[in-house]
């Protein structure tokens, strides 16, 4: 059965990986302090499923369409939720979009599954399981959609 949405036309579906897509490789990323892992003042890299971990998470952490050195393609636009005057479950809904296209913008990424936004007020925990090409990953976020 396929999921309902208020906005049933606009359903987010991830680009078909390319053939003979290269390892993904990202910094290592310290998911607490929200800060790159150095070794010795050098870059620690992660491959494949941790990689796809640390790209969403930062995605995820950027401002869609505010950053000219990113794609247009890449981060998120919950910000813009920031002061709008929705219903708590327009904005969950809209906070499940704006995820859905963020993370579907990357290759590696094939699906996301089983999303739960929980909270109240401003602040929203955001869970959901990642398909990608190397597997599955569970992601749990924060935001703030006030």
């Amino acid at each position: 059965m396929a999921e309902e949405s208020i906005f049933p036309y606009l359903q987010p579906t991830a680009a078909a990986p390319a053939a003979g897509l290269p390892v993904l490789r990202e910094c290592a990323w310290d998911f607490v302090n929200d800060v790159p892992i150095l070794r010795r003042g050098m870059p620690v890299v992660v491959e494949r499923a941790e990689a796809v971990a640390v790209w969403a998470w930062n995605a995820l952490h950027t401002e869609r369409f505010l950053w000219p050195c990113f794609s247009t393609d890449y981060g998120s636009e919950i910000y813009t939720l920031i002061g709008q005057g929705y219903q708590p479950e327009t904005k969950r809904a809209e906070v499940q979009r704006y995820i859905e296209e963020c993370l579907l913008a990357c290759p590696y990424i094939t699906a996301v599954t089983g999303m739960t936004v929980t909270g109240a007020g401003d602040r929203l925990t955001v869970s959901f399981t990642i398909r990608s090409i190397y597997g599955d990953l569970d992601m749990e976020v924060e935001t703030d959609a006030g």
